[in-house]
């Protein structure tokens, strides 16, 4: 039986993460993390997510629960995951991480640590958003470099605080990669005034922020004739807490390395 922690146990994503454990075989929850002055700590982790009564208490810091798990799953925010997954590479323990927004700096830092542990990070854990990344890929190469525009369009709920979002970033990069092109030197993230004529080789990229969007992510590739357009809208976090446990038990038997959830789903 696989033992995880959920840090930001008391969050969307964290009471996901719970629920989804739940509802898997071969897994358990074994710690739930939340912030050291929270009226929650001591509180049932499982009554808090809503799926009943488990037994494991909250706690404030993962040393207070270095015990008690074997992977932790971290869907917190940049300078706080770089924390735990340090704890994590000192400790013997595996991390997945669903955060986003983390700087190419920030980025080094966890592959220097998957020298020590094993880490799954990934933008987006859907196994239907990784799905998409595929197809970007082979559609990009198809259509080439020259005759079709492409813009990157995503929408979240109004608390998102990074932008655009990884998973839009990251559909970005896989469409670049696949085109031979530089993402840092072809993006255009918004247009505003008079920006004249679209050039060719850019990537735009577009930001919608409202109500409770959970994730709706298109890639518009469109030219002359004809539009091509890739698309995928999440309905409910579970589906992103769903792939984090299976990243989970992908890991096991795994001591070392950086890896993604095209890794997991084995679409490389």
């Amino acid at each position: 039986m696989i033992r995880v922690a959920v840090t930001g146990a008391a969050g969307r994503m964290g009471k996901a993460n719970i629920e989804a454990i739940q509802m898997a075989e071969g897994i358990e929850l074994g710690a739930a993390i939340v912030e050291p002055g929270s009226t929650l700590l001591g509180a049932d982790a499982g009554e808090v997510a809503g799926v009943g009564k488990l037994g494991v208490a909250m706690v404030g810091s993962l040393a207070d629960a270095v015990a008690d798990f074997d992977v932790l799953i971290d869907f917190t925010a940049p300078e706080v995951t770089l924390k735990n997954v340090e704890f994590c590479a000192a400790n013997g323990k595996q991390v997945v991480i669903g955060t986003t927004g983390l700087t190419d700096e920030q980025k080094a830092v966890l592959q220097e640590q998957s020298t020590k542990t094993a880490i799954v990070f990934a933008p987006n854990m859907s196994v239907g958003v990784n799905l998409c990344f595929k197809l970007l890929e082979v559609a990009a190469k198809a259509l080439g470099n020259d005759d079709y525009d492409i813009e990157v369009i995503e929408a979240h709920h109004r608390h998102k605080v990074d932008s655009p979002s990884g998973t839009a970033l990251r559909m970005g990069e896989v469409v670049a990669d696949a085109l031979g092109r530089d993402l840092n030197e072809c993006a255009v993230y918004g247009r505003e005034g008079q920006t004249g004529a679209r050039p060719r080789g850019e990537i735009g990229f577009e930001t919608i922020r409202a109500g409770d969007v959970v994730g709706d992510h298109t890639v518009l590739f469109a030219t002359e004739g004809e539009r091509i357009e890739i698309t995928h809208k999440a309905s409910n976090r579970l589906t992103f807490a769903k792939g984090a446990v299976r990243a989970c038990k992908w890991l096991e038997g795994k001591s070392t390395g950086l890896f993604d959830m095209q890794d997991v789903l084995e679409l490389r």
